[in-house]
Order: C-alpha cells, then structure tokens, then sequence
C-alpha cells in the first residue's frame, strides 16, 4: 500500500490540494492501494477560498514508495510564504533521503526550497514566482513555462491545475499509462495541455483531443502498449478502416502514427524501469521489444 501524504500550509488553495486528491483517490478506486492522510503544524488550516480543513498534527510512518505532496498557497511573492515549522522541512529531508519522493504544486515549491530539496535539481512553479523562485533558490535549476519537472524523485508543477497532470504522471510511472488513462478518464481530463517536456506522460501529451475514436485506439494502446497490436487489429477494435484510423490518429496526435504511439509508450515506460535499476536488455523485454536493439535506437532518436 501507498500512502500520499498532504502537507497543508495556512492560506492553501483548494484546487492545489483537491486535484493531486482526486486522481490518486480515483486509483485507489480502481484497486490500486492509496491511503490519503492531511498533515498540518495546526489542526484547523484556514485555505484561500475561505474553507478551513481540519488536518493531523502528527506524521505517518512513511517508506520509499510512499509520497509528500505540499500544495500551494495564495501569496503575491513566496518571500511573503506562510511559515513552514522546522519539523515539517525535516519531514521532507528525511523522507527524501529514505527513497521516497516529493512534490509540490505551485508555491508549494517554496516549501522544496526551505527543506533544500531543489539544490542542483530541475524544478517549476507559478509562472507568477518562478523568477523569484530562481533567485531565492541560486543552486535549483528553475524550468519555465512548464508543466511540471520531475528530478531524482523531487516532482514539482507550475500550480493549479497542472497538479493534476503532475499526479497522473505519477500514476502512469507507477503504473503504467493504461492506469493513468483510466484514471484521467473517470476524472473526465482527456483535453490536456501540452507540457513540452521529457518528463510528460505520454498519455497527456497526445491526449489534447476530441476524436472519439482516437480515444479508443488509445485506450486499446495504453493498455496492451507491450504487447503486439498490428494496425489491421486495432482499426477492426475501433470500427473503423486502417486508413481512416491512421489518418484521424496522424491528425489527433500531431503527427503520430498508432505504431509510433505505441513505441513512444515502450519508450517512456522502459526509461522508467531503467531509472529504477533495470538493464536496457530486461527494460526491452519488459515493455514488449524482442531485444534491446530497438530501445537502443528509440533512446537515441530521442536525445
């Protein structure tokens, strides 16, 4: 079992919160085993939009597959931040240092930066405070007009409603994008906006679309991504003919074909499982190549 752990801050925006919530509250439907838990340096914390959430004071033991997210807060410069409580920036150093992963959403960036979380790593925040960000942070390497960033298990998101897309990443690295696309699904998600960076899911980058049947051709993909799915299948699966599907999913994705789909699905989940200690020769096999001679040259393609 997976426990996400909110860090809530006095003056948090609910959406911040109640987005990365949702998706992660929506997989533990789905049987994926989520426990959620909201912690505070007080019981009852005020947010922006006026409802105060009641809060833990206490922390859950928490082990590496476990997550802290911090969302963000309503402040004009995050010099002005609310205060973050020593225990809590400890809370974050040492959940880190365990193996686990954190995230922010928006200003909650702010509170990576106390816990000195960002040095020497990508991040992101509010288009509004990134600049500051840079400058209150020297050592992190601030991304603009991002989406979100992740960097050796520190994930950070430019606020709103992008964490929403931060979560579902998570989701599909955890996952796979089947479970992501499902997800985003029942949340009723599929228009994402692009993010233009590596680190983005697959599923939402060439999700921005309303072409039913290259939804379906894609839940088909996301689904079975590792193993064989020839086109004439596929455009039977859809009802629709290998052309016509080919042409819709081209014009849909951006220029996509449904195999180069498929192997850009391969591709970000075997750089996934390489990250977490895989060889290119057992990522291969695992995401459906018969070898590592076509990883190899999807990897290269891609820098």
């Amino acid at each position: 079992m997976s426990h996400i752990a909110f860090l809530l801050v006095p003056g948090l925006h609910l959406l911040d919160l109640a987005g990365p919530a949702q998706v992660f509250s929506t997989a533990a439907g789905f049987g994926h085993p989520y426990t959620l838990s909201y912690i505070a340096e007080q019981p009852l914390v005020p947010t922006a939009q006026g409802l105060p959430l009641v809060a833990r004071l206490d922390w859950p033991e928490l082990g590496p597959e476990d997550l802290i997210v911090v969302p963000g807060w309503q402040a004009l410069a995050l010099a002005g931040s609310p205060v973050i409580g020593a225990a809590s920036r400890q809370a974050l150093r040492d959940h880190h240092a365990r193996g686990g992963t954190v995230a922010s959403v928006c200003a909650g960036a702010e509170a990576l930066g106390r816990a000195g979380l960002l040095d020497g790593r990508r991040c992101t925040t509010h288009h509004d405070v990134q600049d500051e960000l840079a400058r209150r942070y020297p050592r992190a390497v601030v991304i603009r007009d991002v989406l979100y960033t992740a960097d050796d298990r520190v994930v950070t998101s430019a606020g709103i409603a992008s964490g929403i897309d931060l979560a579902l990443h998570l989701i599909a690295t955890r996952h796979g994008p089947a479970v992501a696309a499902q997800v985003a699904r029942d949340m009723v998600v599929y228009a994402r906006r692009n993010g233009h960076e590596p680190q983005a899911s697959a599923m939402l980058r060439y999700r921005s679309h309303l072409d039913d049947t290259v939804h379906r051709a894609q839940d088909l993909l996301d689904a079975r991504f590792d193993q064989p799915l020839p086109l004439p299948a596929l455009a039977a699966a859809v009802g629709v003919s290998e052309r016509t599907l080919t042409r819709l999913f081209t014009r849909a994705t951006g220029g996509l074909t449904p195999l180069r789909y498929q192997q850009t699905l391969r591709l970000e989940r075997a750089e996934h499982l390489i990250s977490h200690g895989a060889t290119v020769d057992g990522a291969a096999r695992a995401v459906g190549f018969e070898g590592p001679r076509m990883l190899r040259r999807l990897r290269a393609r891609e820098i």
